[in-house]
């Protein structure tokens, strides 16, 4: 054993001889947090790194997707954080309305009772005691992940200070004729009882029904089509398109709506599309957007003829009646008149549904809060296109100019108990006060407060700023604001991003919230089908956490993590990466128990040999090309350039390449050992914000340092040496294709084999030991009889394989493949010749014959190529 093994065994006695992440990750985890690591400092004259976490549902845990883009957050804050930012993290939770709402609701059925049973109060005070008890198991899961967010500003969106926020800007809002009441159309779930957003409407395809019907009689008729006959009730009018001479007659005239007393107008409207079905459209103001704008424009009345449970309203046979009963008894009365003029069964079309129940959504005249968003849009597209934010990558900002550009006044009410209570006051006499967190509500017979509570987005839309104190102006929020970096999936680029760069533009005069906008993709299966709970495909992270260590699933989701792009993912990478953390784990306990080590100065590069100036030219480059794609949020690249790096050019070939050097030992060993230790000192740092926990644990061993948490990140030394990298790229040419002759020849690869190494006039001949080990070449010795030579890279290997192979046995084998490969290629000839068969073949045919052809002619080469090299029997 040599003087630098011996300096390394103590060390390396401390690493398991196995890498358990069960045994490392929890522990290593709390011992970050109790130092105190992930605290930022506001007092701090360092630059400041700001990211606020996406707040999770208090309702949720996590699923692949939080894992996804919380490893990408992790890595980009540690990183910044070694770089000696004053990083902050911050974390959080949304109240999540509608969903919490159901939860302590259902509690409360399986008791019996509603939420009417307890009143509003105490039914507040019931869904604070659901989310002490149950609320937030997805912050214990972060932790699991090894998230390094600032748990001491943990900050959730009904808390004191966020709920000051949030009625400070609604007063804000109010005053100044952004924020209005007014009857419009919503998207309403019958069973929730709400109005509820764009986001939680889920389109699916449904079978229903698409019914024709004839109103009005005789040269005064026409006929309409509709998939939801129960609205027909509520019908003001017929519309057709001006220029469509088939109804020109009609326009201005009124036709009897069957099943009714009433009489309707015939409209004409460009929304109407001539060539679309029978070219006219019933037109409910009250129960369909697009004809309420139809009737905004005509001024037509607008009939709700449901309740808020979808019930029927309408006076007649059909009064109480739920939606889907009435569109079969009307759809039968109307048969019964005669007024059917075509049915279709099933029609599959695309009905909106509510994301928390699953019941059908519908549309609904409804009185509402509302954001007037014009201008506040104006300003959200403004700052991206004058460069204040930035959107990466930068093809999803025409998405996001499509939304802000063209958006619609926000409807902000919801009809729920759980959530911020819209500060409006109602007195006796038609009042209307809105009230700022300062404000006393006033008192007096007949004042009711607005029962309606905020839309969830709304408090989440302030989150970059609220969360750091605001309306005070605190430390943190002078500090930390703006943040740097949102990193968000484009799904929700609509509902989440452009509300929060809306607010954070308005409340903070005009300062972005964020200046970089990074959008993922969704995480896929791995057959690029979406995930989800009702699909067997469906995923728990932790249970692969479990099998394989947060680190195996941390790296599988950098690794495949292209900007904007969706991610697919399978156990198999989930194992990969594991073994890859394995790898990482075995490869630097070695390395430690043969010499690698950081003691003393980095030697001089005239005292180093080619490998090692090959190794820290290939290191540098490294960093730098991390460097570049962290900058440029490529995840993926730089997670392979590191793989690459560390299991290809340090394990497989520097630490193979310096085995004769360390067992050798004397000066050059303490050399190469210093280098050694130099790279994985760097290496490690590199990939700890990606693997943070085996990484940690590698390098606290190797080097005696605190944490990789609060070390220094690498700098790129400019150091490059092109002749070393040339040099070994000999060798390595060399040892391939050395290797690849005994594969074909069926060699182990312990197997030792006799052989001649001529390299002189090469820069190989400083590398024969080297090389003899790798390729278990013994020397050539008495009886040596070349049976195969190789030209390689300016040299010749001579190899002896008598006694080695059965020569008349392989060359047996490589007959017979030579024979099928050769009859492949002939029936291959014999299609691509025939004219009649290439006339009549697809051609995707054709071009897989093309590649048979291909396939065979190469193997007949390589067969023969073999055949040669083979000793004579």
């Amino acid at each position: 054993m040599t003087e630098n093994t011996q300096q390394q065994t103590a060390a390396t006695t401390e690493l398991p001889t196995q890498y358990t992440p069960a045994e490392v990750e929890g522990p290593l985890y709390e011992r970050w947090v109790e130092r105190g690591y992930f605290e930022a400092d506001a007092k701090s004259e360092k630059p400041p790194y700001t990211i606020v976490i996406p707040p999770p549902n208090v309702t949720g845990s996590l699923h692949l997707g939080h894992a996804f883009q919380h490893t990408l957050m992790d890595a980009l804050v540690r990183r910044k954080r070694m770089q000696g930012f004053e990083a902050l993290w911050l974390p959080g939770m949304d109240h999540a309305g509608i969903a919490t709402q159901n939860k302590v609701e259902q509690q409360l059925a399986e008791e019996g009772k509603s939420r009417h049973d307890l009143g509003r109060e105490e039914f507040v005070e019931r869904v604070w005691q659901w989310k002490e008890e149950y609320g937030g198991r997805i912050l214990g899961q972060m932790r699991r992940l090894g998230d390094g967010v600032d748990w001491s500003r943990e900050r959730f969106t009904m808390d004191e200070g966020l709920s000051r926020a949030v009625q400070t800007i609604f007063k804000k809002l109010y005053d100044d004729e952004l924020i209005y009441r007014a009857e419009r159309i919503i998207n309403w779930c019958p069973r929730c009882l709400t109005a509820i957003s764009d986001i939680e409407v889920e389109y699916q395809e449904d079978a229903g029904e698409l019914v024709s019907i004839r109103y009005g009689e005789g040269e005064e008729s026409l006929v309409v089509a509709t998939t939801r006959a129960e609205t027909m009730l509520g019908d003001t009018a017929v519309a057709v398109h001006p220029d469509d001479e088939r109804y020109k007659h009609l326009v201005g005239k009124q036709i009897k709506l069957p099943l009714t007393d009433r009489t309707i107008p015939v409209v004409a409207d460009t929304h109407v599309d001539p060539e679309f079905g029978t070219g006219a459209v019933k037109v409910t103001p009250a129960h369909d957007p697009n004809d309420f704008a139809i009737g905004q424009r005509h001024d037509l009345p607008s009939l709700s003829v449901m309740d808020e449970h979808g019930v029927i309203t309408v006076h007649g046979p059909f009064l109480g009646l739920d939606r889907f009963e009435a569109r079969s008894a009307i759809v039968g009365a109307l048969k019964e008149q005669g007024r059917i003029v075509a049915e279709k069964r099933p029609y599959m079309h695309s009905v909106g549904h509510c994301s928390r129940c699953k019941t059908t959504v519908e549309p609904r005249l409804s009185m509402q809060w509302w954001v007037k968003v014009g201008p506040l849009a104006q300003q959200a597209g403004d700052a991206v296109r004058d460069g204040r934010v930035k959107i990466h990558p930068e093809d999803m900002s025409r998405r996001y100019f499509d939304w802000v550009d063209n958006m619609h006044d926000w409807c902000i009410s919801r009809q729920l108990w759980w959530g911020h209570r819209i500060p409006i006051w109602y007195g006796p006499n038609g009042e209307v006060v809105c009230l700022g967190p300062d404000d006393e509500a006033p008192t007096g017979e007949g004042w009711t407060q607005d029962p309606d509570v905020l839309d969830t987005w709304f408090s989440s839309g302030l989150w970059p700023f609220s969360t750091l104190g605001w309306p005070e102006k605190t430390p943190d929020l002078e500090k930390f604001y703006s943040t740097d970096v949102l990193l968000t999936g484009h799904d929700i680029i609509f509902f989440w991003v452009a509300r929060m760069m809306m607010f954070g533009l308005y409340a903070m005069d005009g300062q972005v919230p964020f200046t970089t906008i990074a959008l993922t993709g969704l995480v896929r299966d791995e057959f690029g089908k979406k995930m989800s709970k009702s699909n067997p495909n469906a995923v728990d992270p932790l249970d692969w956490m479990d099998a394989y260590g947060s680190d195996a699933v941390r790296f599988t989701l950098a690794k495949g993590a292209n900007p904007g792009a969706d991610v697919p993912i399978g156990e198999d990478w989930v194992q990969a990466s594991r073994n890859f953390a394995n790898k990482i784990w075995n490869a630097t306990r070695f390395a430690m128990m043969n010499g690698a080590t950081i003691e003393g100065p980095l030697p001089d590069a005239s005292q180093m040999s080619a490998t090692d100036r090959w190794i820290l030219s290939r290191l540098n480059e490294t960093v730098a090309q991390v460097d570049a794609y962290y900058e440029d949020f490529q995840f993926a690249k730089l997670s392979e350039s590191l793989y690459h790096f560390a299991w290809d050019e340090v394990f497989a070939w520097y630490v193979e390449l310096s085995k004769t050097t360390f067992f050798a030992g004397g000066e050059q060993a303490k050399v190469s050992g210093r280098v050694l230790g130099e790279v994985l000192d760097v290496m490690l740092r590199l990939l700890h914000p990606i693997v943070p926990f085996v990484t940690d644990t590698l390098w606290t061993t190797l080097t005696g340092g605190e944490s990789l948490v609060i070390a220094d990140w690498p700098k790129d030394s400019g150091f490059r040496d092109k002749a070393a990298e040339e040099e070994i790229e000999l060798v390595q040419r060399l040892v391939t294709e050395v290797r690849r002759f005994r594969k074909e020849q069926g060699l182990q690869d312990a197997q030792k084999v006799p052989a001649r190494l001529e390299l002189a006039g090469t820069a190989l001949v400083a590398h024969e030991a080297a090389i003899r080990q790798l390729l278990r070449l013994q020397p050539e010795g008495e009886g040596f009889a070349a049976t195969a030579s190789l030209p390689v890279a300016g040299a010749t290997v001579s190899l002896d394989l008598s006694g080695t192979i059965d020569v008349a046995a392989e060359r047996k084998r490589l007959a017979k493949d030579l024979a099928a490969a050769e009859k492949e290629k002939a029936q291959a000839e014999g299609k691509l010749g025939n004219e009649a068969f290439l006339a009549k073949a697809p051609d995707n045919v054709v071009d897989k014959i093309r590649t048979r052809l291909a396939k065979a002619e190469e193997d007949i080469a390589r067969i023969q190529a073999q055949l040669e090299r083979l000793p004579q029997a």
